[in-house]
């Protein structure tokens, strides 16, 4: 083991992990909760699995679909938003404690939340505080009752708040989604709203608005029961240049939420760099690398190791300094993004891939719904938020005519269950593969070289154990010869395609091998 030792301190020096090796001998991180580092899957309500027929996904739909998400291994659900809001997606609340009657009723959700903690599923919600709909009481006050209390829970262009925030971007009739002020009818001010018309920022200098945040988060917590938020748009509570304002008000909005719950889940979105990302830390313990999004994908599109473990290194020690007890939210692609299979144009080795890169790094993973199918779609966002494809018209959502993830381009989930090869299958491997490895669930990453760009390799450690991870990226065969100091790594812990273990080992194409050692 002297070699091992030699050739593990090598890599630590080189990659400036820590100021202690201890750190990746694979010792405990202050609180452990496997479902925290197992794999989150994100629902899109409406196009998920409709229970009533009515085109549209329910809460219902979602219940009877657990024994599915169960089986595939999934241990937490991340809902986008289920509130009453005037559009499709619902990032726009129009009433912060009740349920779309689209959707379904209270009682249906306090349902899933029951049914779901029984299969020992956690379930979030997609918490929007940013701002609300135009068509919220609130605002709605505020616009037409000159006395209203309401008021000063918006931004409108006084010439201070003209100040900090600029005038309009354009003042184009043609690019009103560019605009930031925006005119009431009736009214002499404009509010500011930096996404949309229809969704005018929250003015967090407001301590009576902070107070009706903090009761928003406690009621979703403490009366229904649910186990944390995604916290939309989380670098915008404050906009220009308040980064410090953003980073306090998580960390004041973490404590009050802790107040009910202490093991409350938070992950933020903040699209950004690591940088960035890292401060936010403090108040959010998860956040979601989009460094890495960006990583996983040029690695496997260029076919070879470039930046990805020494970008995931790097991220991982600047989150550290931040937070020891961190968690690195790591995906492919999320309900924003051009879905992974179209990024990679629809080959199927390529999608497996992805998959296998994402599921053995270490972090905490999450999977948006029908990439285990390998789902296509591609931007406007509706169609990148197409049905899921059950392959039985009694679960099938219709809400919108798919253009990219069809019948006669995607499998159905029916006919990839009956098919051991299919992308399905893959995925439910690969999960259920870390969720019965401590060492892939909770493990430490390190870089390992085999001198062939081909390959990205690397260790996973915990409590002293360790396991050996190379991926051939190329869509050719490879062969290499483990270095002296690897050599007791030997034995075959998984593999998606037949690998023999000889002095010279030949890796196939696009293939996972996980080695483990005597």
């Amino acid at each position: 083991m002297n070699n091992f030792t030699n050739f593990f301190t090598k890599i630590f020096q080189k990659n400036f992990l820590s100021n202690s090796l201890k750190n990746f001998l694979g010792i405990k991180r202050p609180t452990l909760k496997r479902w925290e580092y197992g794999v989150t899957y994100e629902i899109f309500v409406k196009s998920f699995a409709d229970s009533n027929q009515d085109g549209i996904g329910d809460l219902n739909g979602v219940i009877q679909k657990l024994p599915y998400l169960a089986d595939l291994g999934v241990q937490a659900l991340w809902l986008m938003p289920i509130s009453p809001s005037p559009s499709y997606h619902k990032y726009d609340v129009t009433d912060f404690y009740a349920i779309h009657t689209e959707y379904g009723t209270m009682a249906d959700f306090r349902k899933l939340v029951k049914e779901a903690h029984k299969k020992g599923i956690k379930i979030m919600i997609d918490l929007v505080l940013n701002h609300t709909s135009h068509q919220h009481a609130w605002f709605l006050d505020a616009c037409n009752n000159p006395n209203s209390i309401y008021t000063d829970f918006y931004i409108w262009n006084t010439p201070e708040n003209i100040a900090k925030l600029g005038e309009n971007r354009t003042a184009s009739a043609d690019a009103d989604n560019l605009k930031i002020w925006h005119e009431v009818a009736g009214k002499q001010e404009k509010y500011y709203a930096l996404f949309s018309y229809n969704m005018p920022d929250l003015n967090y200098d407001n301590l009576a608005l902070r107070q009706e945040i903090f009761k928003i988060g406690k009621f979703w917590i403490q009366e229904i029961g649910i186990d944390g938020f995604r916290l939309d748009a989380a670098k915008h509570i404050f906009e220009n240049n308040r980064e410090t304002d953003n980073h306090n008000w998580w960390i004041e909005f973490k404590n009050e939420m802790q107040k009910c719950n202490p093991n409350v889940y938070l992950v933020g979105e903040v699209w950004d760099s690591a940088q960035k990302v890292a401060p936010y830390l403090k108040g959010i313990r998860a956040m979601f690398n989009f460094d890495m999004s960006e990583a996983i994908f040029k690695t496997i599109w260029n076919e070879k190791e470039s930046a990805l473990l020494h970008q995931h290194l790097k991220n991982l020690e600047l989150f550290r300094f931040y937070n020891p007890d961190y968690l690195n939210a790591i995906f492919l692609t999320n309900h924003d993004q051009n879905r992974i299979a179209s990024a990679l144009e629809g080959h199927q080795d390529k999608i497996k891939l992805a998959a296998s890169i994402l599921l053995t790094l270490s972090g905490s993973p999450y999977i948006y719904y029908g990439e285990e199918l390998g789902m296509f779609g591609k931007k406007p966002d509706e169609c990148i938020r197409e049905p899921f494809i059950w392959g039985n018209p009694k679960f099938q959502t219709t809400w919108i005519r798919a253009k990219f993830s069809t019948a006669d381009k995607i499998k159905s989930l029916a006919e990839q269950i009956a098919d051991p090869n299919s992308v399905y299958h893959h995925y439910k491997k690969l999960i259920h593969l870390r969720n019965n490895s401590e060492i892939l669930t909770y493990g430490e990453l390190l870089a390992v070289d085999l001198k062939n760009e081909a390959l990205l390799a690397f260790l996973r450690i915990y409590e002293g154990k360790t396991l050996l991870v190379i991926h051939n990226l190329s869509w050719q065969e490879q062969f290499f010869i483990l270095p002296t100091s690897l050599k007791g790594f030997k034995h075959i812990y998984f593999s998606n395609h037949k690998v023999e273990m000889k002095e010279k080992i030949k890796i196939p194409s696009y293939t996972t091998l996980v080695l483990k050692m005597e």
